[in-house]
């Protein structure tokens, strides 16, 4: 009997030692981090994107979360810091709506006990140092980790931004703002060497940054092409879904992926055991069948519980669509176009304020309305921010310079795009904007002497008068606060201060104005609006839109093939030379390069280089498309002659046969013009200036 329990003590004294050997010598192959960014309050997918990501290493979010929704709104985001913390979110980044609240309730918030934030760009320019931790270091699956946290520097106006200023409107708090990106990319630069001195192994940015063109120079695209040392970046803001690749500073691949918005899906980047990072993006699927994290839904079942108290109750009915949505795409149109339910919006604070005009910014009316009932809770997420009624006095000038800053970033979007009441407007994408914003983004003015995009500004159906006074409808976060960059109103008198919040604002005017219905046969029954916002493509005033050449100058100006002599005139009267000739054609033919290029221009004497049609010349004479005027001068700055222009075009086509003479009285068979006349006569390329005349030598 001695003798077997020692067998069976060694017995399993050896059992446990190889128990023991995966935990001492094995190493997890795979390193999982599960990313979300732009959750925007949508707790409902969080039981089900949970039971996903709960079998990775770390869960991350970059920024936006914790605003966005009625139960958002209402909690001041706690709710949704809450439910961070039942599933278990390791670290998160501040986007631009993270202050929404205000800067005192967002310090309740990432200092309180709740999922650690950091961010190395907020900017405390009283102390001259960032508010929060830069980077952390977190160990998992045997790798130390350095996750740096990055917010957009356009917070400073795509939040509000008195609140990162003193009582003085002095700046006190920045997000590194400067017109380059500079800034930016030096304190991203700073904190990246850091980690990796501090004993980092991998560097990821969790950047709220997007990759809108209207966001640079602060984009994840341009974060990464200006910096070194970043493995990948978790991305947030521009709600696009994606995981790719960009190159850094060095010409390495950074891994960058992105979500989307509203916890439709969630991100997974892997670290594998040799050490390469891929990203891809996993679709979140909710309903009956899906499978869901336990304790997270009982969770976000009391955060509904509690909601729904409120946001059920019907306050209104709607015979029609409320939309922020393009009719033919279903994309999101309120940021570039008008609507219905941005007029809607607007003339609710019209009708609140009884001013002579209204604005409502795009990015501020976030939801739609299904037709039927319309719930306290429809009305919230349509305007969550709890923005505050105010009116005041402004001159017409400012109203043409709010307009061109809202139409600055058009045809792209623009949570700045206005929608507006008691006013109509035209914007013209055929002229550059006038805009000039400062390093924050902020209005500075119109460059001086440029064309106004914004067009045709008519107020109570009378033009604009720029000397006028009006009184101006909308919400202190633009009207008091300079939100979206709208600083032409600072200081203006105020003339009705807080008269109710933005989403009470809505209910009163369905309510009480409307009363209760918004009708079928009223003017928000096309989802596209009443037409107070027309858009054209006009590149220069002096072509007239019943002008019979109308069409192809806008056409060939689009297509960069002609310029305006200014830069809002074509001169459609100007006469044609042949050097303009010649630049036309290069342009049409992509502008190759052309080589030897005083070569092939020996015999033109009179065609400098440096002119803007030196190469046009020389390649259009490589092409044989053109001949000198003499033996040796090609006259560039010569009017060109019908027959001229007309040659030139046929020999570009070729020079084809032509079996047939054109039927004009003043093109003589055998002239040098002749067959080429003939040509573009018969595929309609040219008509007569009479039905019997030409006038071969009548100038263009």
């Amino acid at each position: 009997m001695k003798k077997t329990s020692r067998i069976l003590a060694v017995l399993l004294t050896i059992c446990m030692i190889l128990s023991m050997i995966p935990a001492v010598f094995a190493e997890k192959a795979d390193t999982v981090i599960y990313f979300t960014n732009d959750v925007h309050g949508e707790y409902g997918n969080y039981a089900y994107a949970a039971e996903i990501m709960k079998d990775g290493d770390l869960i991350v979010d970059a920024g936006d979360n914790i605003q966005g929704s009625v139960a958002a709104s209402l909690t001041k985001g706690q709710c949704m810091v809450d439910l961070m913390k039942a599933v278990g979110y390791d670290l998160a980044i501040p986007g631009n709506h993270e202050f929404d609240y205000g800067f005192v309730r967002f310090l309740e918030i990432v200092k309180g006990e709740n999922t650690p934030y950091i961010c190395a760009n907020l900017w405390d320019k009283v102390g001259d140092k960032a508010l929060l931790d830069g980077y952390k270091i977190l160990e998992a699956g045997g790798k130390k980790i350095a996750f740096i946290g990055i917010t957009t520097p356009e917070t400073l106006v795509k939040s509000t931004p008195t609140f990162f200023q003193n009582e003085k409107g002095e700046w006190i708090y920045d997000f590194c703002n400067d017109e380059k990106g500079e800034k930016l990319y030096k304190v991203v630069q700073d904190n990246v060497d850091a980690a990796k001195k501090a004993g980092a192994e991998y560097v990821i940015a969790i950047g709220h940054l997007g990759i809108d063109e209207q966001s640079e120079p602060w984009t994840s695209t341009s974060v990464i092409k200006n910096t070194t040392g970043i493995d990948a970046l978790i991305d947030g803001h521009s709600h696009s879904e994606f995981a790719k690749t960009e190159k850094n500073k060095d010409g390495k691949d950074v891994v960058v992926a992105q979500t989307g918005t509203k916890l439709a899906k969630v991100g997974k980047m892997t670290i594998d055991a040799e050490g390469k990072i891929k990203a891809e993006l996993i679709d979140v699927v909710a309903g009956e069948e899906a499978a869901f994290d336990a304790d997270v839904a009982k969770a976000v079942a009391d955060v509904k519980a509690e909601i729904d108290k409120i946001s059920e109750t019907v306050v209104a009915k709607t015979e029609v669509k409320l939309t922020t949505l393009d009719p033919d795409t279903d994309k999101r149109a309120v940021r570039n176009a008008e609507t219905n339910l941005g007029d809607l919006c607007a003339d609710a604070y019209r009708s609140l304020l009884g001013t002579d005009i209204a604005f409502v910014n795009g990015g501020g009316v976030r939801a739609d309305i299904a037709e039927g009932d319309v719930t306290y809770g429809q009305i919230i997420a349509v305007h969550p921010f709890g923005n505050m009624a105010c009116s005041i006095k402004v001159t017409g000038k400012q109203i043409l310079e709010a307009l061109e800053l809202g139409a600055s970033a058009h045809p792209g979007e623009s949570g700045g795009f206005l929608q507006v009441s008691g006013l109509e407007y035209t914007i013209n994408d055929g002229i550059e904007s006038p805009v000039i914003i400062d390093e924050s983004k902020m209005f500075v003015g119109l460059k001086e002497g440029a064309a106004h995009r914004v067009i045709d500004v008519k107020i109570g159906g009378k033009p604009l008068d720029e000397k006028a006074t009006y009184t101006l409808g909308g919400h202190n976060y633009m009207l008091k606060q300079c939100g979206d960059g709208y600083a032409m109103f600072k200081g203006c008198e105020v003339i009705a201060d807080e008269i109710a919040v933005d989403n009470e604002v809505l209910i009163r005017y369905i309510r009480d104005t409307l009363k209760g219905l918004v009708a079928k046969d009223s003017i928000y029954a096309n989802l596209r609006g009443e037409g107070r916002i027309k858009v054209i493509n006009e590149p220069f005033t002096d072509v007239k839109a019943d002008a019979w050449y109308h069409d192809y100058v806008v056409d060939m100006a689009n297509r960069g093939i002609i310029k305006g002599m200014t830069q809002t005139t074509f001169e459609p009267e100007g006469k044609l030379t042949r050097g303009q000739v010649a630049v036309l054609l290069y342009r049409m033919a992509g502008e190759p390069e052309v080589k030897d290029l005083e070569t092939v221009l020996e015999g033109f004497k009179d065609v400098k280089t440096g002119k803007y049609y030196t190469e046009a010349v020389a390649w259009a004479k490589s092409e044989g498309l053109v001949k000198g005027m003499t033996e040796d001068t090609f006259a560039p700055e010569a009017n060109v002659t019908r027959a001229q222009l007309v040659t030139i075009l046929y020999r570009h086509a070729g020079e084809p046969k032509v079996e047939k003479a054109a039927s004009f009285d003043d093109v003589k068979a055998g002239a040098w013009y002749a067959n080429a006349i003939a040509w573009a006569k018969e595929l309609g390329v040219v008509n007569g200036m009479t039905e019997k005349t030409f006038e071969p030598d009548g100038l263009c």
